[in-house]
């Protein structure tokens, strides 16, 4: 799997655990996020038909470190957004680990972004 292949199915992963957490409305759209209405159709063909998620950003610096993982999402209102941002770290925390099992464990940043 080359390194893009595997950079942008981690993200659709990630992407996954945060969705899943109880108190994330979405993940904070990006710019492309936002254009993605305006796009013709088929522009999403150069990432082989895939669109990755906005809201998450994966990258290891030097190649061989642990990945670095930032992620911004917007939290239903009824719930603490501290409770929230930790559920999801832990939610990823946990995801990465299966997927990557024997590395070392992922540096990972959540911001709450807004309330709905």
């Amino acid at each position: 799997m080359t390194d893009r292949a595997l950079r942008t199915t981690l993200t659709e992963e990630i992407a996954a655990a945060v969705e899943a957490v109880p108190g994330v409305a979405f993940l904070r759209p990006g710019l492309g996020g936002r254009l993605r209405s305006v796009l013709p159709r088929g522009a999403g063909a150069a990432n082989g038909g895939r669109t990755v998620p906005s809201g998450v950003r994966l990258s290891r610096p030097d190649g061989a470190g642990p990945w670095q993982v930032d992620i911004h999402v917007v939290a239903r209102g009824h719930v603490r957004t501290l409770d929230v941002a930790r559920d999801v770290a832990r939610s990823v925390k946990v995801r990465l680990a299966g997927l990557l099992p024997g590395l070392e464990a992922p540096t990972i940043t959540v911001t709450v972004t807004g309330l709905v």
